[in-house]
């Protein structure tokens, strides 16, 4: 349960005024992006999937945010005119070496694939990569330390949030077009957006958000 922002469901925007036919296109193909990789090999995938699931877990009361699967469309849409982080290689490619490097960093040290290990010995190699120390020919124009900062991180944080189950989890009401926000400033929310549950306050916020629209 959403115990922050309880009862909130930015879907229920779907048929209001939030939204109009273009948010609710793009909305539904984030919620329709593929399971099944189209642009990594399914071993990479594997990999990326235990990847994103260590930098962000994610409750277990719910269905999951898709993050790999996201990141798979995103590499899939960029093709070879994606954007690339000096002196890495597009994007796409850069994610396939760094996902091989990985693998064979796992193999190498634990005789296991990535995917297998615990979670002591994956946020170990993850922390290797973040401090630059991942050895190996796949490692060759990506560097460790950098892919981490630049693209494993960003990527993983971008997809996870631009779907509509993170965006019911922190109360954001979606793109909001054509209706827009109004009140910009801090601490102030406009009367259709999500009302956060403060001590005490956890029926009031759950009738509110039951008819945000």
């Amino acid at each position: 349960m959403n115990e922050r922002f309880p009862g909130y469901d930015v879907l229920n925007k779907r048929a209001g005024l939030s939204w109009n036919n273009a948010t609710r296109a793009a909305v539904d193909a984030r919620l329709a992006v593929s399971r099944e990789p189209r642009f990594f090999d399914a071993p990479s995938f594997a990999v990326l999937e235990r990847l994103c699931a260590r930098i962000i877990p994610q409750p277990k009361d719910r269905p999951p945010v898709p993050v790999a699967a996201l990141i798979d469309a995103k590499m899939r849409r960029a093709g070879e005119i994606g954007t690339r982080v000096e002196p890495m290689p597009w994007d796409g490619e850069a994610w396939t070496r760094a996902l091989a490097g990985l693998e064979q960093e796992a193999r190498n040290r634990h005789g296991a694939g990535f995917a297998a290990l615990n979670d002591i010995s994956a946020d170990a190699l993850l922390h290797a990569m973040q401090d630059g120390t991942c050895d190996g020919p796949h490692w060759d124009q990506i560097p460790p330390k950098l892919f981490f900062a630049k693209r494993l991180l960003p990527d993983i944080v971008e997809a996870y949030y631009s779907h509509p189950t993170a965006w019911s989890e922190i109360g954001f009401g979606g793109p909001a077009s054509p209706r827009g926000y109004v009140r910009m400033e801090a601490d102030r929310k406009d009367p259709w957006e999500a009302a956060e549950a403060k001590p005490g306050e956890e029926a009031r916020a759950l009738r509110h958000n039951r008819h945000v629209a």
